[in-house]
């Protein structure tokens, strides 16, 4: 009787997910309208999904507390695929930084897919005069603790990309948060900060405009975008790699064959052309995972964050 009753709930699971969606799916994004989460990732490839399914596909931005008040409410809403969690590597590093978050990472979601990766690119002025990474790390070190860099808050993408190259290459700089991205870019273009390490996305066309001048990139392999800028690795930091990437999650008891209809859907979307070359242009790369290989990339970010916390002295609040 077991065996039928399991048999009879697969079968019963299996028809749901041929069906899903039958409804309206809401995709939370835990930012504000615009930001490059929602920007690059979100909409575009919840317009592709109500393309495919023949349903609206709402984004709804839920910000808030770095972005834990919007994952919290897709923690505690209903198991069944109709809401969703799209969100950045902050999924894995929030829980690590906060004391006491409203859910746990790990025992309430489970991974749908990986969606898009971000190189990134450490640039500094051009009046700063430093024309290459091997002179930015000579001078940081001959001058410590009066070099420093900005990020577009503690704890963000960019804060944590900064403090791997700050530990790989051994300096002593100071650490300037602030509430977004476009105040730290300003006070980077004006040499009030030394550098900063963005998407290549969000500098390329500062870089291309003379304001801004790229030293590497964090990729292991060079940026079509910027082909003749070095890799960190080539500048000297061997096996740097490190890139933003966003994914989507679902609350924990989502039904298996829903979790895979999902993942196959957002790896058709990501293959269709039009949003191939939309991510391009923002130098976007579409990541390609299976639900189980993006659970593993998942534990071993959260394990790599939990380092660089650790090692930087970063303060859970």
């Amino acid at each position: 009787m077991a065996m039928a009753l399991a048999a009879g709930l697969s079968i019963t699971a299996g028809a749901r997910a041929q069906s899903y969606p039958t409804k309206p799916v809401r995709v939370i994004v835990p930012y504000t309208a615009g930001s490059g989460i929602d920007a690059i990732a979100a909409r575009p490839l919840t317009q592709k999904l109500s393309e495919i399914w023949g349903q609206p596909v709402v984004v709804d931005n839920r910000t808030g507390a770095g972005g834990t008040i919007g994952t919290a409410l897709v923690a505690k809403s209903p198991a069944d695929g109709y809401t969703l969690l799209i969100n950045s590597a902050a999924h894995v590093t929030n829980p690590l930084l906060y004391t006491k978050p409203p859910y746990d990472a790990s025992k309430d979601f489970v991974v749908v897919a990986p969606l898009v990766r971000l190189v990134n690119v450490l640039v500094v002025a051009p009046s700063t005069g430093i024309k290459s990474v091997s002179e930015l790390i000579a001078i940081a070190r001959a001058k410590p603790g009066q070099l420093n860099f900005a990020s577009s808050g503690t704890g963000t993408g960019t804060h944590f990309t900064a403090e791997k190259f700050k530990l790989m290459a051994g300096l002593d700089v100071v650490h300037i948060p602030y509430k977004g991205g476009p105040e730290a870019m300003t006070d980077v273009m004006m040499g009030r900060v030394t550098y900063w390490i963005p998407s290549i996305g969000t500098a390329l066309p500062f870089i291309q405009g003379g304001k801004l001048l790229a030293l590497g990139v964090t990729s292991r392999q060079r940026s079509a975008a910027l082909p003749n800028v070095p890799t960190l690795a080539e500048a000297g930091l061997a096996g740097f790699d490190d890139a933003l990437w966003m994914g989507m999650w679902a609350p924990t008891g989502t039904p298996t064959p829903i979790v895979e209809r999902l993942a196959q859907d957002i790896s058709r979307a990501l293959a269709m052309p039009d949003l191939r070359e939309r991510l391009a242009s923002n130098v976007g790369e579409p990541m390609n995972m299976t639900p189980p290989e993006f659970a593993r990339f998942v534990r071993s970010e959260t394990e790599a964050a939990a380092r660089v916390i650790k090692a930087a002295g970063i303060k859970p609040q």
